[in-house]
């Protein structure tokens, strides 16, 4: 405890013992506060002592520290009161005004003194603060609960009584807090294997910029990504052969028909040279001596056999028998001679992969898993191999299958490899029992791309795919310890340094928070993203498909170097998004926005996703495990949602500018919080709309569409024309004010077009049946299909999950407020992430197992806090 928290606690002793008598002192004195990040009830000691030796202290910061004197005074107040009287929980979450408090400072409430808790905090707010620790009040109520309330007449002033002496009730006390709703007993996914962590790719693109750097340089990144104090990543992905975040292609063996790889380089040269097996070694070095419990599991992927391995495609020249590049593919089988048994190609690239996995652990790089195929439905215009399901099952059970079995048992097999759309068509072919494939399969992979060209739908679209795939494990007996593993995320194009705009950079910090936050929630076993590290305008990419990265290497910052924008050797896409506005700017202006001074002196540039990241990963370690959590609506019903503003009558959605109005993004229920992603205005053509902006302040507007999605099975955002559904709304119940959505323009019987709820697969996973539940349309005499819709506030609910806790909202994609909680594999450790994407704060309390209150506190605009209780 410092000396300054100390001191704080004894002054609230003072201000709080009054005339009491010494047997209300004394149980007074037992409820000590304290001021920090992390926060630990003790004994107190001498005020006298203290003081003396914080005299020169004292002198210096009189007026800040009888300010905050005066603040730990009133809450230690407010707080021991709603304990004495058992009115916690209406102390924070109070009806509001309109001139009511919008901040809480931050109070814990726990009846253990052997509690810990820890805050911390990333916010837009205060860029230049990463990880910065909360202050928080912490109340351990174990004082006389018997007293009455008029032996306490001190308190009188903050809460007032009637003429009996009793409570006059609540007090406006902050704006209306939503509830966080968490249940560390009740595991999401109990019999499914626990989390394995996080991490990137050692691309070569990777490693050739962490080469770059000088050995501070690299030391600092290996400390970053690896380290105690850094993201502490424990999964990798290396490509097997070029990708397109390589220099060129290659392979490492190219000579034609070469079926026993006799000419394949068993030294993997490529990879050494590039310096990919020095970042691995390094990196399992980092992770081992600060991470003792914890190892590095490697995934390897292939982008595409050796060209003499594939069918010619359509660039190719006419008469080719074999595929001139390793760019592109053939569809939907991009392997000469298919993959039946007696396929020599087939069973030569299987061979490769045995031989590639050797190589690696000769260097002592051990590989974990492999992936069949990266992203095997696109025949992209770099590295690319097609298969249908179908064919990836035959080449796993007639070659891939039986050679790593009997070549490296231990490597586990992943399937699938591409976006949320199609995983579920995927699993359940190849993992179907009757396959013989499935024997061989022990994971699926999945990116988080949208898969069109909207960049800005990457992260947003797919979750609902997830919760259906879990589900189709359980009714497949597909086995408990299959692994779902989010293999591949990132931003494109360029860089949020690139660009220049800190809220951009925010934003794109935001969605992977989100993203990473949703798959576990839904059963993911562990998230890896793109590049670890790239260059300032996001590559090498040899076909100039620019990404960002959560760091990047700008060696000619280094305080040895002239510090003028310049490309590395190995960068040959020169400047396609014009000049790199992060490096026109100072250290100052830079460290100012969050990206610190500490590392642009050595050459790194480390960027808002990094902070977003750690607030995961640092703290929901391997062998950790979602539970049950949910940020709820506010208890005083619709008038007091965490985000709304209410003037006299009148009724404002809040939250800020809605990001998710958006064509193609997924119609969702989730509990109401008075923003504008739930908030619908019924046009003049029937069409229920909403508006927004994108990430770079260009307006938006979409209407809900007029049929469900092929792949996603629900309804998505569309252009509010001919594609948007068009509403006749019918009376249900004139008393209840409940009506149907009739889709007027849907191809169905009458009585089956309306628009309906309908419940995630899996029952929501982490967040619970009230999580995100999608929207689609079906018959109009279920519960699912009645709602209520008050236009005055734009505010579109069903009743369908009121026995599930309460009333949902038709939502834009997911709400502005959202929460993880996990449980640490030794179950001493709770973990709980909340992130708030809106424009406003918002206060928040979150409750326990038993409902018991844990901790109030706010959380500001467009930031992220880890809460880590032990």
């Amino acid at each position: 405890m410092n000396k300054l928290s100390k001191l704080m606690g004894e002054e609230v002793g003072k201000h709080t013992n009054g005339n009491n008598s010494v047997e209300e002192e004394q149980g007074r004195n037992e409820d000590t506060a304290l001021l920090g990040g992390m926060t630990r009830l003790s004994s107190s000691s001498s005020v006298a002592e203290e003081s003396r030796s914080l005299l020169g202290y004292l002198r210096k910061h009189i007026a800040s520290i009888t300010i905050v004197i005066l603040l730990v005074i009133i809450f230690a107040l407010a707080g021991e009161r709603a304990s004495d009287l058992q009115q916690a929980a209406n102390l924070v979450e109070d009806k509001t005004s309109a001139s009511a408090i919008k901040w809480r400072p931050c109070q814990v409430y726990f009846e253990s003194s052997e509690k810990e808790v820890q805050i911390i905090q990333t916010s837009l707010g205060d860029s230049s603060n990463q990880w910065g620790e909360i202050p928080c009040l912490v109340r351990n109520n174990k004082y006389n609960r018997s007293r009455k309330a008029e032996e306490a007449s001190q308190w009188n002033w903050l809460f007032g009584t009637d003429s009996d002496h009793n409570p006059k009730g609540q007090m406006d006390y902050g704006a209306p807090s939503a509830v966080i709703r968490t249940k560390f007993t009740n595991i999401a996914h109990p019999n499914r294997e626990p989390i394995l962590g996080f991490g990137g790719a050692f691309t070569e693109a990777s490693s050739l910029n962490f080469m770059s750097l000088n050995d501070v340089g690299r030391d600092a990144v290996a400390e970053l990504l690896f380290g105690k104090e850094g993201l502490g990543y424990s999964l990798g992905r290396v490509p097997i052969n070029s990708c397109d975040f390589s220099v060129s292609s290659y392979s490492f063996d190219d000579v034609l028909d070469d079926y026993d790889l006799e000419s394949f380089d068993t030294k993997v040269t490529h990879d050494v040279m590039s310096g990919m097996i020095e970042l691995l070694l390094k990196a399992d070095d980092t992770l081992k001596s600060a991470w003792p419990n914890d190892r590095l599991h490697i995934i390897a992927s292939p982008w595409s056999p050796p060209a003499w391995m594939k069918l010619p495609t359509d660039a190719d020249p006419l008469g080719s028998i074999h595929a001139v590049n390793m760019t592109g593919s053939a569809e939907p089988n991009c392997l000469r001679d298919g993959t039946g048994p007696s396929s020599r190609y087939a069973k030569a690239w299987a061979l490769y992969f045995s031989k590639f996995i050797t190589a690696y652990n000769t260097w002592g790089v051990d590989i974990f898993a492999i992936t069949v195929q990266n992203e095997p439905e696109f025949p992209a215009p770099w590295e690319a191999c097609a298969y249908s399901p179908s064919i990836e099952a035959d080449f796993i059970a007639n070659h891939l299958g039986p050679t790593l079995q009997r070549d490296h048992p231990q490597v586990k097999l992943f399937i699938f490899d591409h976006n949320k759309d199609h995983i579920v068509t995927w699993g359940t072919e190849i993992l179907d029992e009757s396959n013989p494939a499935s024997k061989y399969v022990n994971g699926t992979a999945v990116h988080w791309y949208a898969g069109g060209m909207d960049r800005l739908l990457d992260g947003a679209v797919g979750q609902p795919n997830l919760h259906r795939f879990i589900s189709m494990l359980k009714y497949q007996n597909v086995s408990d310890d299959h692994l779902l593993l989010g293999s591949e995320a990132c931003h494109c194009p360029s860089t949020g340094y690139a660009g220049g705009d800190l809220k951009v950079a925010w934003a794109r910090a935001e969605r992977y928070a989100h993203t990473v936050l949703a798959d576990l929630a839904a059963g993911s076993n562990g998230w890896i993203e793109w590049n670890l590290i790239l260059d300032a305008i996001g590559g090498p990419n040899h076909l100039g498909n620019m990404c960002d990265a959560p760091l990047l290497a700008v060696p000619y910052r280094t305080k040895t170097e002239h510090n003028v924008s310049e490309l590395p050797d190995f960068e040959h896409a020169n400047y396609p998004f014009g000049p790199v506005v992060g490096d026109a700017r100072t250290r100052e202006e830079l460290n100012s926005m969050g990206i610190p001074v500490e590392y642009l002196d050595r050459g790194i540039v480390v960027q808002p996703m990094y902070y977003y990241m750690g607030h995961i990963s640092r703290y929901v370690r391997p062998g950790s495990k979602a539970v049950h959590a949910i940020v709820d609506q506010a208890e005083s019903g619709p008038t007091s949602r965490a985000f709304r503003v209410v003037s006299g009558d009148s009724f404002l959605a809040g939250g800020g500018i809605n990001d998710l109005a958006r064509d193609g993004v997924e119609v969702t229920m989730w509990p109401c919080e008075g923003s504008t992603r739930q908030e619908w205005l019924l046009n003049d053509d029937q069409r229920l709309q909403v508006f927004g902006h994108d990430w770079k302040g260009k307006a938006t507007t979409s209407c809900i569409g007029s049929k469900p999605d092929a792949s996603f099975e629900g309804l998505t955002l569309s252009s509010c024309d001919s594609n948007a559904a068009t509403f006749l709304i019918n009376s249900v119940n004139k008393t209840l004010s409940t009506v149907n959505f009739v889709v007027e323009n849907f191809d169905a019987a009458e009585g089956e077009n309306c628009m309906l709820v309908v419940p995630l697969k899996s029952n929501g996973g982490a967040y619970g049946p009230r999580g995100g539940a999608q929207v689609s349309i079906g018959k109009c005499d279920q519960e699912s299909a009645i709602w209520k819709f008050d236009e005055s506030s734009g505010e579109i609910t069903s009743s369908l999950f009121d026995e599930d806790g309460g009333e949902t909202c038709l939502t834009t994609g997911w709400p502005f407020l959202q929460v993880g909680a996990f449980v640490a594999k030794d179950k001493k450790r709770r973990t709980i992430v909340i992130l708030n994407e809106a424009s406003d704060p918002a206060n928040f309390v979150i409750r326990g197992d038993e409902n018991e209150i844990l901790l109030s506190n706010s959380i500001p605009a467009h930031s992220i806090q880890t809460v880590v209780i032990r």
